[in-house]
């Protein structure tokens, strides 16, 4: 317990105590709506609570984000880059203490904790080249003496709705590249991972103030039905990026498009793995390990589904058996675990249910499918495997645990089938030494997903690539490639430097 003080007090918190959950550059100590409490998911103590905001605390809030892009989209883009540079160089100075402190609140290993704020870092110092190469075309006009050329404007305060399971990196994904874009921020993370928020908020307010920008990255610590909607509902945010499930995105996506937004969706994952006859096998089981078992399968690009052609199939799935049964399990902090707790109760309960449909629908639990032994406290399963059939109903589905379905395939063109046959559409991966097969995997009849990898995992996307997918998976694009342009509005200029007024089309009028 020690050594979770210590890290509470090198960013500026108190174990045990209550944080104000809400800033407009200012701390609100006083918000209405009510509070949260935070809980270690390794150990099940409460950790502290945080405050929650209420009507009029989002009011101030927003209010705030809205003047403060009054100035902030009127300083040149490499200047606003240069404020991204600097929250960067913070976010590396507190990086152990933060990714402790993401393993502590969220329950992924030291080592993802770790990973996640260098992602947080990655992307800030992305932002910071791209402030100098936010680039607009130039046209030639039909018209003679005419100039026609586009141009990228600010768009405006844009709220960040985050989940639980990466509390820094999705915010950085959408923080970083809307500020350097001109844009102010408003953030409501998950009420899961509250005390991950205040910590990068206080880390963003140290530089913020150095450079005299208050009020350019806020927080709002809240409920999805209340706080969440009015985001929804506000004119002022002219975009909503929101991260979570799909069930999230059919109310939020509806919503803010009833009153003319723009939404940046990054919803569930149910992603799949094929691995030919002809792969490295001991490159696919490093990759089906993590994908699977990383994070307790709380990613959304968790491999969930693995396809194995008929040929390696019992051999793999033996030697992957074996793999699971030496994943070892315990706190997040400690250097050899290589799978923490589930994130809370809720999470343990949906597992568990998911086990008792999986059997009840045919499927046969190789390995895993309940509670580990010896952990009296925490929200710990196992990780499983289960021998499926391509017709199971729950493959349909994401719970969001570590259940991997395995199934065995004849030929590629059926693994694309039945890969392609669920709603979602995130994440996808083959492990194969033939070309032909791996070009056939990501030409237009292979996989339909946002991300599709040859011979890597699932899991670990890198920032400098637009990350999303499509399906019910939202469509949203974040991070790199030109995910940028969804921050800003595009403007089409015509200049007339001639002493006629020609009409496009060559029309006629008077």
């Amino acid at each position: 317990m020690d050594s979770i003080r210590e890290v509470f007090e090198q960013l500026g918190l108190e174990l045990g105590a209550t944080q104000p959950g809400c800033c407009d550059g200012a701390w609100i100590e006083e918000s209405t709506g009510g509070v949260v409490e935070s809980v270690d998911p390794s150990t099940g103590d409460v950790l502290g609570t945080v405050t929650l905001g209420g009507e009029d605390d989002y009011e101030r809030v927003v209010s705030r984000s809205v003047s403060a892009f009054e100035s902030w989209r009127m300083l040149p883009a490499p200047a606003r880059g240069e404020v991204i540079r600097q929250l960067g160089d913070e976010l590396r100075r507190f990086k152990e203490p933060l990714g402790r402190l993401v393993s502590i609140e969220m329950g992924k290993i030291y080592q993802e904790g770790l990973g996640e704020v260098q992602e947080a870092i990655d992307i800030a110092d992305f932002a910071v080249g791209l402030s100098r190469q936010l680039y607009g075309l130039s046209m030639h006009s039909e018209r003679p003496h005419h100039r026609m050329y586009e141009q990228w404007h600010p768009l405006g305060p844009v709220g960040v709705i985050t989940a639980f399971n990466f509390p820094v990196a999705v915010w950085a994904w959408n923080a970083m590249i809307a500020g350097v874009c001109g844009d102010t921020t408003v953030w409501k993370p998950s009420e899961i991972t509250p005390l991950v928020s205040v910590a990068v908020q206080k880390i963003c307010d140290r530089v913020l103030e150095r450079n005299d920008q208050p009020g350019v990255m806020t927080l709002v610590n809240g409920l999805g039905d209340t706080i969440g909607q009015r985001m929804v509902d506000d004119r002022r945010l002219p975009l909503i990026s929101a991260t979570g499930s799909c069930r999230m995105g059919r109310i939020v996506g509806p919503g803010v498009a009833a009153r003319g937004g723009r939404t940046l969706l990054e919803l569930g994952g149910n992603n799949a793995m094929i691995v030919m006859d002809d792969a490295d096998l001991d490159l696919a089981l490093r990759g089906v390990l993590f994908g699977a078992a990383g994070t307790a399968g709380q990613r959304c690009t968790t491999t969930r589904r693995l396809f194995l052609q008929s040929g390696i199939h019992d051999g793999f799935l033996e030697r992957l058996v074996k793999a699971y049964g030496q994943v070892k399990i315990g706190s997040p902090l400690e250097a050899e675990t290589l799978m923490g707790p589930l994130v809370n109760q809720q999470a343990v309960d949906s597992y568990l249910k998911a086990m008792e449909l999986i059997k009840q629908q045919g499927g046969e639990v190789l390995c895993g499918g309940g509670r580990p032994s010896g952990f009296d406290r925490g929200f710990y399963v196992e990780p499983t495997i289960v021998r499926a059939s391509a017709d199971l109903p729950m493959i349909q589905q994401e719970t969001f645990a570590p259940i991997l379905y395995v199934m065995a395939f004849e030929g590629l063109d059926q693994a694309i089938g039945w890969h392609n046959d669920v709603p979602q559409g995130l994440s996808s991966a083959i492990f194969t030494s033939n070309v032909r097969s791996a070009e056939i995997f990501l030409s237009h009849r292979g996989s339909d997903c946002g991300i599709a990898n040859v011979n890597l995992g699932t899991s670990g996307a890198e920032i400098g690539g637009a990350f999303g997918g499509e399906k019910d998976t939202g469509g949203g694009r974040e991070a790199g490639s030109d995910s940028w342009k969804q921050y800003m509005r595009r403007q089409t200029n015509t200049i007339n430097w001639g002493v006629d007024l020609p009409l496009a089309q060559g029309i006629q009028f008077g």
